[in-house]
């Protein structure tokens, strides 16, 4: 007969000795685990039993801690001193595999407490310091410091700045091993993200000038540990800002890299080298370039946020000089009554709401200033353009002109809002746009792009004034459908503007729209109540058994480019729920042997979402963020335990959240259920009626017959 589900059996090696192969009731926890090492320490005549621990021999070779199995084993802090020791010891090939132990283990949290408690960190960096050590010695070195710090333990602040210039010097230097680079990269910028006095240090070692080499080398990885440290750099200078006295909007070091970002040089290399270079882009440097583009946008904040004064005579003559280049040679009148009257009349051609003063329409934040701005390199770079788009518009006399003006003031707002401008990136977007980096103004040539698509939209809608909003919406819709297409440059946008037209949006709303038109007769109402228990049914299984193949998610919080993944996924019985870290992110199916740890269903008390998480309670900008509030959500189990997790996208938020909801009795309440519902109801209908087809269902069933008068009827078959 089959050996009890209970009872696994476990091979545990000791150097040098004969594995000892022993059977564990999985129910009976805590006193069997320190049973087994009592028992192995006395086979193999090992003395004292609390010197020692259990280890994973595969995979990631964590220890057995409390976490995993509810029993503390104190043999970590023993084997931590083991390794202090042969670091510091004088033997080159000792230190070298002490190293590379440490770097390995230096990942799991309870080991990495009783190291740091020994003060290895400090005896790391002082290796460091040193100089003496190369080649893999260092790499180890580095990775074991990286991994430390990663836990969060010790203070960045606590970092030398002989350390800081040693690292710093490792990326300076021209020709260095390329994992020593890496893991140098990773160290400085999360000093940058770490600690405010840190980025001064590193600030005066590293400069995005020096950081440009690394962007050239054909090392993938490099170059997106090259492009972190570049964002890191750049999100941490507007702290400084904020320290400085108000007299300049920029201090110096944040206006130095605003220039470097801007320089054609950089976006060249980062286009030819980075974007067209790599095939295919992986996803994490997918992430850098998105936060890169949107760094760059946020150089805008300042104007977007700023109200014009209508009493600055510099910013009205911006405004005149829209007015001169649109109508050059008709201001000759003489008086200054007259001369008013027709700046008037110019105003109001020229679109903006406020025809006497339109100063007062740049007022409101945003757009603030950015939205003249944009005007203004409109009527001087593309003068033919703007002339053409004012003057076609204040000729026209049947009330379907569009005007100009408060059409560039909201459109400026909207491609605020649509790329970002003055938000923290989202961890884990990867929505770059590789056409911002083909040129050096890309956001006014953007809006004068999208300004030309409004003016033809406007016309093929025959809007008026009344439909200003509408038009509005129909053009936000165009431009985020053509950038969702990922256009390589402005020249493909316009080939996808002229493809979306307004016609054709009418055509793709209604295609995508889910008619209800035929579905409000009663019968039909009564026969999708009676489908929808057979599709929630079919929609729960979908879930259980994705939850089944499980999912990969990323750890949250951590900064560094070497990312940390953990797997999750549900038992084919559906009883339990099995978890385990994992070196990178898996191509298929994770076998439940690699994942060690596991939460039974029945131990699950709820599941909460968004802020009601954990994990998301922590104060920090990133964690705040709105995107990953919305991917958000959390185990709650017995005693007061929890598992977090933030889902790679909206995809698996739902599948998972849903999945849970299912295996908890609950209902099914994500976008994706309602979605999926009314799609396979609308497809299970459709094919029930199709014999119906051109026939009108009635509101009612038919009348009954009266009954005939008698009975008293037969057939005669003579």
């Amino acid at each position: 007969m089959p050996p009890p589900s209970d009872i696994v059996k476990v091979a545990i090696e000791w150097p040098g000795a004969n594995a000892q192969l022993i059977e564990i009731d999985q129910v009976i926890r805590s006193p069997t685990f320190q049973l087994i090492l009592c028992v192995c320490v006395h086979r193999w005549s090992l003395s004292g039993s609390e010197q020692f621990a259990l280890r994973y021999a595969d995979g990631p070779q964590l220890y057995i801690t409390e976490q995993v199995n509810q029993v503390k084993l104190n043999g970590h802090h023993h084997h931590a001193l083991q390794l202090l020791d042969r670091i510091q010891s004088h033997g080159i090939d000792a230190r070298l595999e002490a190293l590379k132990e440490l770097a390995k283990l230096s990942a799991d949290p309870t080991f990495a407490a009783e190291f740091i408690n020994m003060e290895g960190i400090g005896t790391l960096a002082r290796l460091v310091e040193s100089g003496t050590h190369f080649g893999e010695m260092l790499a180890f070195t580095l990775t074991a410091f990286l991994e430390l710090m990663d836990h969060g333990i010790v203070s960045w602040d606590l970092i030398s700045l002989s350390f800081i210039k040693q690292i710093a010097g490792y990326v300076n230097q021209p020709m260095v091993d390329v994992s020593i680079l890496q893991r140098s990269l990773a160290i400085l910028e999360s000093m940058v993200l770490n600690s405010h006095s840190l980025y001064h240090r590193v600030a005066q070692e590293i400069t995005v000038g020096q950081l440009i080499g690394h962007l050239q080398v054909s090392n993938q990885e490099i170059q997106t540990y090259a492009i972190a440290l570049i964002n890191a750099l750049f999100l941490k200078a507007p702290e400084d800002r904020r320290q400085e006295e108000h007299t300049h909007p920029l201090d110096q070091r944040l206006t130095e890299m605003a220039s470097t970002l801007a320089q054609k040089h950089l976006r060249s290399i980062i286009l030819n080298h980075v974007i067209r270079g790599n095939r295919p882009i992986k996803a994490e440097m997918a992430h850098q370039l998105y936060v890169l583009q949107v760094l760059t946008f946020n150089l805008l904040e300042e104007r977007m946020m700023t109200k014009m004064d209508p009493s600055d005579q510099a910013q009205r003559d911006i405004i005149f000089e829209l007015r001169r280049i649109a109508f050059d040679g008709e201001n000759d009148a003489s008086g200054t009554e007259k001369r008013k009257a027709v700046y008037t009349k110019d105003y109001k051609m020229l679109g903006f709401t406020n025809h006497v003063n339109p100063a007062m329409d740049f007022t409101q934040t945003p757009p603030g200033m950015l939205a003249l701005d944009n005007m203004l390199y409109l009527a001087k770079l593309h003068q033919d353009t703007y002339i053409r788009i004012v003057l076609e518009n204040s000729s026209r006399e049947d009330k379907h002109e569009c005007p100009f003006g408060r059409c560039a003031i909201e459109l400026t707002r909207m491609l605020c809002e649509v790329l970002q401008v003055g938000e923290l990136p989202n961890e884990g977007c990867n929505d770059y746009h590789p056409m911002f980096f083909t040129h050096d103004r890309a956001w006014e040539e953007f809006f004068c792009v999208c300004i030309q698509l409004l003016n033809k939209t406007w016309k093929e809608m025959r809007a008026t004034a009344e439909d200003f909003n509408k038009v509005m919406q129909v053009v936000r819709e165009q431009i985020t459908r053509a950038l969702a297409m990922k256009p390589s440059s402005l020249d493909q946008l316009k080939g996808k503007f002229r493809a979306l037209s307004y016609s054709e949006i009418l055509r793709l709303r209604q295609s995508e729209r889910m008619s209800q038109d035929d579905f409000q007769s009663p019968p039909i109402i009564e026969l999708r109540e009676r489908i929808q228990p057979e599709i929630l049914e079919l929609i729960k299984q979908q879930r259980l058994n994705r939850l089944c193949e499980g999912s990969c998610f990323r750890k949250l919080g951590n900064r560094r480019r070497q990312e940390k993944f953990w797997f999750c996924r549900l038992s084919l019985n559906h009883k339990v729920l099995h978890y385990g870290d994992l070196d990178e992110s898996p191509q298929g199916e994770v076998p439940f042997e690699l994942l060690t740890d596991k939460i039974p269903v029945s131990d699950i008390k709820s599941v909460v979402t968004g802020k009601d998480c954990p994990h998301m309670k922590e104060k920090s900008a990133l964690k705040q963020n709105k995107e990953v509030l919305e991917l958000a959500f959390s185990i709650l189990y017995d005693p007061d335990e929890n598992l977090n997790f933030v889902a790679p996208n909206k995809y698996e938020y739902c599948i998972w959240t849903d999945g849970l909801c299912a295996l908890l009795g609950r209902e099914m309440a994500s976008d994706l259920t309602r979605s999926d519902l009314d799609t396979l109801i609308s497809m299970e209908m459709k094919l029930r009626l199709l014999d119906l087809e051109n026939i009108t269902i009635p509101e009612a069933p038919p009348p009954v017959p009266k009954e005939p008068s008698t009975y008293n009827f037969t057939y005669n078959y003579g």
